[in-house]
């Protein structure tokens, strides 16, 4: 299996319905059918992995394995090898035969896939960009690339944390984050840190449609408005989260210890002292206290 989110093998006819027909409603789906005795096939895979991967994610790679897969192979008709078929929207519709130039394989794609958009000169401007945008896996393909030039980067270890943590993977972000060194990004890594725990504290708490229908029952009910405050945050909803926690903080201070509070400026962490909401917020939290 590849590391890259666009990249996937296919096991089995199940397999292959979902990743390469019910893809390519959405995506066009390139199928490289390959051996492991075939070459050429070895030579135009890692030609396919870079192409696709320029795409990020407007095309994707599905490798079939004709050793194993005799099922698929025989539905399709594939007697030579390398054979490459691009799906769209359930069907064949274009392919080659043999080892073919880059040149060539580009020209194929054309038609039926949009040209990427140029990325910024700066990759980690790039990958940021994309986070904002919430496509997780083209800018987590882009850090890899980044940190495969210098594995010590903190700025993109932090980045490429946020975006295994965005797909639920909590324990290997955790440990991306405990890599980066130093002080450099110590504003950037608390913040990483904090959006980590939001994601890991909502695993403990009752839906978010139970709390605010608790909520709807009773607005004094604090626990329900700091926990729905919590799946705010782990949903990047902000705003109201923080105007939430600002809430309850007025209406009560006290609450478990101190806890709004420390969630705020955990907050303020997370999207760092130059956000406009940061501004907003601390000013308000400022008025608040004194």
């Amino acid at each position: 299996m590849s590391d890259t989110p666009y990249i996937f093998d296919i096991a089995g006819s199940a397999s292959f319905e979902q990743l390469v027909i019910e893809n390519s409603f959405h995506k066009p789906v390139l199928v490289d059918f390959w051996a492991e005795w075939c070459a050429p096939c070895k030579a135009l895979m890692p030609l396919l992995a870079k192409i696709t991967e320029e795409y990020r994610g407007e095309l994707l790679l599905a490798k079939v394995n004709c050793d194993i897969e005799q099922d698929i192979v025989m539905r399709f008709g594939i007697r030579s090898l390398p054979t490459v078929v691009l799906f769209k929207d359930g069907q064949p519709v274009d392919g080659f035969a043999g080892a073919q130039p880059e040149s060539a394989i580009r020209e194929m794609l054309k038609p039926h896939v949009a040209e990427p958009a140029p990325l910024a000169a700066d990759p980690m401007e790039a990958a940021q960009a994309l986070f904002a945008e919430g496509r997780i896996g083209e800018a987590e393909a882009l850090l890899k690339q980044v940190l495969t030039e210098n594995n010590e980067n903190g700025a993109a270890l932090i980045l490429y944390a946020r975006c295994l943590a965005e797909r639920g993977e909590l324990g290997e972000a955790e440990a991306v984050l405990n890599a980066v060194k130093g002080d450099e990004h110590k504003q950037a890594l608390a913040g990483a840190k904090a959006q980590l725990t939001f994601l890991r504290q909502v695993e403990q708490l009752p839906e978010a449609a139970t709390l605010k229908s608790r909520l709807a029952q009773n607005e004094q009910d604090d626990e329900a408005a700091y926990q729905l405050a919590i799946w705010q945050l782990a949903r990047q909803q902000y705003e109201p989260a923080l105007d939430a926690l600002l809430r309850l903080f007025v209406r009560n201070r006290g609450y478990e210890n101190g806890l709004p509070h420390k969630t705020l400026l955990q907050v303020f962490d997370l999207l760092g002292s130059d956000h406009p909401l940061v501004t907003a917020y601390r000013r308000k939290l400022y008025q608040a206290l004194y």
